[in-house]
């Protein structure tokens, strides 16, 4: 009886404290994986909560299958997430993928520039393959620490074009990290 009552107390408490005291930045305790951490989201519709659970209101919908989140904090089954923008929220870990995915971001003061080249090879001297936008998502094949191997569905192509862009022009993978 004493548990019983001492669990409805501590539910109660937790649930006072609202969300933000409830749960806190565990270091990755639910996965043991390290926070922060890159994924993507696995379908084309992702309720972002402002809790960890069901029971908390929508946020934000996300409608873009591959789009890349950063995973900040870990709750049981629910994981704390921040997108490209800075906005944050709560999924829950079955929505999303371990597959890494970069958004393209944009050159920042160029404006005779707003696309960023995808090259043949990891040397700036390189052919263009294709030229990018802010917002075009790729498949993060590897990273060196300064560029990224990519893959990029370009529909005006009808197909798929892999190929080399600088590391700081992405977002969804940390500055020198190296990606196998």
């Amino acid at each position: 009886m004493r548990a019983a009552i001492l669990g409805i107390s501590l539910g109660a408490l937790l649930a006072a404290a609202g969300p933000a005291r409830a749960v806190s930045n565990d270091g990755g305790r639910a996965t043991k994986l390290p926070l922060p951490r890159y994924a993507s989201l696995k379908t084309d519709r992702v309720n972002l909560r402002e809790g960890p659970s069901k029971d908390h209101r929508t946020l934000w919908v996300f409608r873009r299958a591959g789009l890349p989140v950063e995973i900040i904090a870990e709750y049981e089954t629910w994981r704390r997430i921040r997108d490209s923008e800075g906005t944050e929220g709560w999924v829950l870990h079955s929505l999303l993928s371990g597959r890494r995915t970069a958004v393209v971001t944009a050159p920042t003061g160029d404006k005779a520039a707003p696309t960023v080249p995808l090259l043949a090879r990891a040397d700036g001297g390189s052919s263009e393959e294709a030229k990018l936008e802010a917002g075009v998502i790729g498949s993060v094949k590897n990273c060196s620490g300064s560029w990224c191997r990519i893959v990029v569905a370009l529909p005006q192509t009808r197909g798929d074009v892999d190929g080399y862009i600088r590391q700081e022009r992405l977002w969804g993978v940390y500055p020198n990290e190296s990606v196998e």
